[in-house]
């Protein structure tokens, strides 16, 4: 989520367009791929066209819901979309996606086992792993005086206008839910109240709720402390060495992303092309280099740098996970969650 700008992103995706269209791409078979922000290598979109003579409409989201919403809406007709691991096992119950046919996905069998056949998609018959990591605490060891270790440190006074929180409901109510110890797909409405309230006394501490724009925010040192995704912080932190990343105590998520074809694709033997491309080693490795995120392919992770490879960050040891979960569905009280969060957005 990474190196350029969401509108220098906007500006080359615009110009690849541009120039498909002056020289006769429009002849050509084209894809449309629906991405997080700044989560993909732009040269590597250019490779795919150049192997396979397929024309990419590349677009963004920010958040798992803004996906749903749209592919819900039946709106827009994209081949191939990026969501979460529980946004992906709420798809596949409402019948949003189409299986995929891994005899098209070669490289499937590069991907290591400990990222196929997780809950969310027990058979990876609708979804191929793309990228991988925790959520946690970045902080400026510069301005912050003592090591952070606690989601309980984000409501310290001490940091008052130095904290970013994500601007996503499943994550922000997560950081709450883990300080008061409990589980991060917590159903229990008393459970979730007090989460709700728990965000909304952190809120006069609170500089802002950030998408992508965290990233930048924390390396300029517009704020001191954010919550983030790990392959954010890996990026953050080659910005500005003088950032550390934790996870805390209390332990967090761990989430996956991948790839998967919706129901109403109209281009599925190309999307089924893009996707075993984007699996195969030297191109995710291409991509992780850029994005900072980690790899599910461990061909990849031997074709990087050796400091990344080694960075604890992006590859933690099995010591560091031990305390984390995997989001869930959670259809069964969406109600609550969103009214609970509009509540917390809506407090002054």
């Amino acid at each position: 989520m990474k190196k350029i700008k969401i509108l220098i992103l906007s500006v080359l995706v615009l110009s690849m367009s541009i120039f498909a269209v002056g020289c006769g791409g429009s002849d050509k078979p084209t894809l449309n791929v629906y991405n997080w922000g700044d989560y993909i290598d732009m040269e590597v979109l250019h490779q795919f066209e150049e192997e396979y003579g397929i024309k990419v409409v590349y677009d963004t989201f920010a958040t798992n819901e803004d996906l749903y919403v749209k592919l819900k809406q039946g709106g827009s007709s994209y081949d191939v979309v990026f969501p979460s691991d529980y946004m992906i096992e709420r798809m596949i119950k409402e019948d949003l996606l189409t299986t995929i046919d891994k005899n098209n996905i070669s490289n499937l069998s590069k991907i290591g086992e400990e990222f196929l056949n997780l809950d969310y998609d027990k058979n990876n018959d609708y979804s191929v792993p793309y990228m991988w990591g925790t959520l946690g605490i970045i902080y400026n060891k510069t301005i912050v005086n003592e090591p952070l270790d606690s989601w309980a440190d984000l409501w310290n006074e001490q940091y008052k206008g130095q904290i970013i929180m994500y601007n996503s409901q499943r994550d922000s109510l997560a950081v709450a839910l883990k300080k008061l110890g409990y589980s991060i797909n917590s159903r229990d409405e008393k459970e979730l109240e007090e989460a709700k309230q728990e965000l909304i006394k952190q809120k006069p501490l609170v500089h802002a709720y950030m998408g992508d724009e965290v990233k930048e925010a924390i390396i300029s040192g517009e704020a001191a402390i954010a919550v983030v995704y790990s392959g954010d912080a890996v990026y953050m932190k080659w910005e500005n060495p003088d950032l550390e990343y934790v996870i805390p105590k209390e332990g967090t998520n761990l989430w996956f992303d991948a790839m998967v074809i919706p129901k109403n694709a109209k281009n599925k033997e190309s999307a089924e092309k893009f996707i075993d491309f984007m699996t195969r080693p030297d191109i995710a490795a291409k991509n992780v280099e850029y994005i900072g995120y980690s790899s599910p392919i461990p061909e990849a992770v031997k074709l990087l740098d050796e400091d990344i490879q080694n960075d604890k960050v992006a590859y933690p040891d099995s010591e560091e996970l031990k305390n984390t979960e995997i989001f869930s569905d959670p259809t069964d009280v969406l109600q609550v969650y969103d009214r609970i969060w509009t509540e917390v957005t809506s407090e002054n």
